[in-house]
């Protein structure tokens, strides 16, 4: 913890324009003005992506500080066969897994349990919801974690599937799939959203 906040208060203009990989070398090396350069570039994102999936700041944090934690340990391992940004963002979300099985059982598939799709919906009035935030934040809370990492990633990170693959491990068809039931989830939420609302 001590080198997260001790370091993050230092001025790195030269390494914060640096990519992701160029640091990640650096702080493999023990660069500790790396890694705060490193960190205030993508805390912002990972911090985004974890409280996403847990509502609760105090514990998202937490998981940012453990994830960043690891980062420094495990810079030497990164090998660089995938982007920086995208092994960081595996780490947060193996982060955030560990933390739902150590609370209760979570069933990260079970393609089953999501509510039957009312085919007849208006598709298009539920898209246009997508425009109210509320609606959107409510419904994505209602998604099985597994479902809201590929969402998110795939729409709010803009990362194709081969990468969301690598973060959340696991074939890049089964992230197609789980990011066709998860936008069939929502589409079904938010038109209950919108139904209740008119």
């Amino acid at each position: 913890m001590r080198i997260l906040h001790s370091t993050l208060d230092e001025e790195c203009p030269k390494l914060e324009q640096e990519s992701p990989t160029v640091l990640i070398e650096r702080v493999a090396q023990g660069d500790e003005e790396a890694f705060a350069s490193l960190y205030s570039t993508l805390e912002p994102r990972v911090y985004r992506f974890i409280y996403s999936k847990l509502n609760d700041s105090f514990e998202a944090a937490d998981i940012l500080n453990e994830t960043f934690l690891e980062v420094w340990k495990s810079a030497g391992k990164f090998q660089g066969r995938s982007k920086a940004t995208t092994w960081i963002f595996g780490i947060a979300y193996h982060k955030v897994m560990d933390h739902y099985r150590k609370k209760k059982p979570v069933q990260l598939d079970g393609l089953d349990q999501i509510e039957p799709i009312d085919e007849t919906a208006d598709q298009a009035a539920a898209m246009a919801a997508l425009e109210e935030g509320d609606h959107l934040r409510t419904c994505l809370a209602k998604l099985k974690p597994a479902f809201r990492a590929v969402i998110e990633l795939s729409f709010f990170e803009d990362l194709p599937y081969r990468e969301i693959a690598e973060i959340v491990a696991c074939p890049e068809g089964t992230v197609k799939t789980r990011v066709y039931h998860a936008k069939e989830a929502l589409r079904h939420c938010l038109t209950k959203q919108m139904g209740d609302t008119f």
